[in-house]
């Protein structure tokens, strides 16, 4: 009766999504093809209070969702409305915690074009809380023509802290081993496990980059709010303050509700009307004249494979997509360079070895790259940026980590002690059995292991010093897995320029040989599967699932089919990930 049950889920569950899924799809293609217009004045409305990616995904559900807001999306469709009559103004609300500071700065970069057409950006905030990039709010809020903040409300922007959990004792208190090699003494992501405190290295590296966002910030802010650095970067680490103080040592301009600065930034236009940024971004058609620019986004943990978009919002950089995005355009007569937008914080190495392939590829066509560095830009994420012709990168960008782990958690030790006994069989060489998280390695496995590693990072070393045409000795002194802002790794030739995404679409146009008042048709070669493709995927699996809910009422009750489903578990998120207990060599995952 069980099984019976189940299975007829599965077959309702199944209808539910042919019936009701594929007309979703099909409304939100009718939908997407629709370009409403803007008639009379608007003030575009920017909530940044909202989750942020950096690039632009799409999904079905988008029409039910609304779809999630990216700095990509904000940039380019302000970049647009500066040259639109009918926009008179940009109403912000700022978030109350942090922020990505290379977003912020990409944002800043947008509100000061726009404030260059006579387009003024009124922001308001309801406060600034305590949060470990609270000042990268503050600073966005600064570069507004108005920042406005809600009476009573916290000015609490006072500097930088973060916090590391340590798991060192605990694992040896349950008999968990962790070990890893790692190259080298700044590649940090595992410390947490090997350790109880900060390393030296650690530290150094950790508080290096802290430093450098930090100054970066205060000098923004300095420079927008029209202020000494030296009395600000004072003032603000003498907070926290209220609204009222805040606005009487000039860190804000207004005191007022939500409602009394939109009011204000109505008052721009004649009868104007707020428009949402992510509707008006609708209205807009592709450029139609000049040269083609294309733009090849990457977002996320880079992994092998293929898929991107659809029903999955979780940002992945897959190499087969984006890989064939660079060769589609090196074989497109109409693309005259490429800029390769990266938001990457590292991955596995053989994915990030194919991208770099295809970019040399596309530049052997004849097509200058330029890479854009996001939020970040780390490890794997400098591997696929390293070969262009030029990066450009935020001040704040988190870039370098030119380094590697590799390693495992072996917890059959901690399981044993909760009557749990796990028992290994291999067939082959000793090494066949090194990532079985029974045991820790044997000083063989372990040498192996050691020699794989050094084997990765020297070829890190070598693909570094011929992209960027450095001696490999230099590009030893300056990597180790150490994380740099992009304004460090300027001064140590890691990056060509400091700047924004349009920055780099101008450094494009000149390798290109296009004048740089001439327009240009910025191209996006879709690094996301087909429309209907991925929804057909997306669908398939689920159907997939159904069929398997049969199986439940055997998997249910039986212990062995239990831990068979718990090791399948294990194996796709060792497939699928870069933080797995027992993982393939990865590229750090996070700086």
């Amino acid at each position: 009766m069980k099984s019976f049950f189940i299975t007829f889920s599965a077959v309702v569950l199944g209808m539910i999504v042919v019936l009701v899924g594929l007309p979703i799809i099909v409304i939100a293609m009718i939908a997407g093809a629709a370009h409403p217009k803007v008639s009379g004045d608007v003030v575009l409305s920017l909530d940044l209070r909202q989750k942020m990616t950096d690039q632009s995904r799409s999904s079905p559900l988008d029409i039910v969702t609304g779809g999630q807001l990216s700095t990509m999306d904000v940039v380019t469709t302000l970049h647009r409305a500066a040259a639109d009559p009918h926009v008179k103004a940009v109403f912000v609300r700022l978030p109350e915690g942090g922020m990505s500071p290379a977003a912020a700065e990409e944002i800043r970069d947008a509100f000061t074009f726009m404030r260059q057409a006579n387009k003024p950006v009124i922001a308001h905030s309801q406060g600034l809380y305590p949060d470990t990039m609270i000042v990268a709010s503050y600073m966005l809020g600064a570069s507004a023509s108005e920042l406005w903040m809600q009476p009573r409300a916290s000015f609490q922007v006072t500097g930088i802290a973060t916090s590391t959990m340590f798991l060192k004792r605990a694992f040896d208190k349950y008999g968990i081993k962790a070990q890893y090699e790692q190259r080298a003494e700044f590649k940090n992501a595992v410390n947490p496990y090997l350790y109880d405190d900060y390393t030296p290295a650690h530290r150094e590296a950790t508080l290096g980059w802290m430093n450098g966002v930090y100054n970066d910030m205060l000098s923004d802010i300095a420079h927008d709010r029209r202020m000494d650095p030296v009395k600000l970067r004072a003032t603000l680490e003498a907070g926290p303050y209220g609204a009222e103080q805040a606005a009487q040592l000039k860190l804000v301009d207004h005191l007022g509700q939500v409602q009394e600065a939109e009011d204000a930034a109505l008052k721009r236009g004649d009868n104007a009307k707020l428009m949402d940024i992510s509707d008006y971004e609708k209205t807009l058609r592709p450029a139609s004249t000049g040269e083609t620019i294309a733009v090849i986004n990457g977002e996320g943990a880079i992994m092998t494979g293929k898929g991107g978009g659809g029903l999955n919002r979780e940002a992945q950089m897959l190499s087969d997509d984006v890989a064939d995005a660079f060769y589609n355009a090196a074989k497109d007569k109409d693309v005259k360079a490429i800029v390769f937008r990266v938001s990457s914080p590292g991955g596995s190495d053989t994915a990030s070895e194919q991208i770099a392939e295809a970019m040399k590829a596309a530049k052997a066509a004849g097509k200058p790259v330029v890479v854009s560095m996001g939020e970040y830009a780390a490890s794997g994420g400098y591997w696929i940026s390293a070969g262009a012709n030029a990066i450009v990168a935020n001040p704040s960008t988190l870039t370098g980590s030119i380094g590697v782990f590799g390693g495992k958690i072996a917890y059959g030790d901690a399981l044993s002690r909760f009557g749990v006994d796990m028992r290994d069989i291999s067939v082959g060489s000793p090494y066949s059995g090194a990532y079985m998280p029974t045991n820790g390695f044997t000083p063989e496995q372990r040498a192996a292991l050691s020699g794989w590693i050094d084997q990765i990072y020297a070829g890190f070393i070598s693909h570094v010093a011929q992209g960027r045409n450095l001696p490999e000795a230099t590009v030893r002194g300056i990597a180790k897995g150490r994380v740099w802002t992009g304004d460090q790794a300027l001064g140590l030739h890691l990056v060509d320029k400091v700047g924004g995404f349009y920055d780099a679409v101008d450094l494009a146009k000149s390798l290109a040989h296009i004048d740089k008042n001439a327009a240009i048709k910025l191209e996006n070669y879709d690094t996301q599967t087909g429309f209907f493709g991925k929804a057909r995927q997306d669908v398939s699996l689920s159907l997939s699932g159904f069929k398997a809910l049969s199986f439940l009422g055997w998997a249910m009750s039986d212990p062995k089919a239990q831990m068979l489903m718990d090791q399948a578990a294990d194996a796709r998120l060792r497939e699928d990930g870069a933080t797995v207990l027992a993982p393939p060599v990865y590229a750090q995952t996070q700086p």
